[in-house]
C-alpha cells in the first residue's frame, strides 16, 4: 500500500507535451490543397458569378 501523498512536493511531475510529434499515419495520408494562380483564381470567380463579393 502506499503511503499518502503529504504535499504537492510528493507528486511526481507530469511530462511536458513535445513540440513536435510525428505525423499519424491518417495526416500524411491527407492530400495537399491545389493553391491556385491569380489567373486560376479570376477564372473560376467569372464562371461562379454567386460567389463575387458584395
Amino acid at each position: 500500500m502506499k503511503p499518502p501523498i503529504k504535499s504537492l512536493s510528493d507528486l511526481k511531475p507530469a511530462r511536458a507535451p513535445q513540440t513536435y510529434a510525428p505525423p499519424t499515419p491518417k495526416v500524411s495520408r491527407q492530400s495537399r490543397a491545389k493553391v491556385l494562380t491569380a489567373a486560376e483564381k479570376a477564372a473560376f470567380l467569372a464562371s461562379r458569378p454567386d460567389l463575387k463579393p458584395k
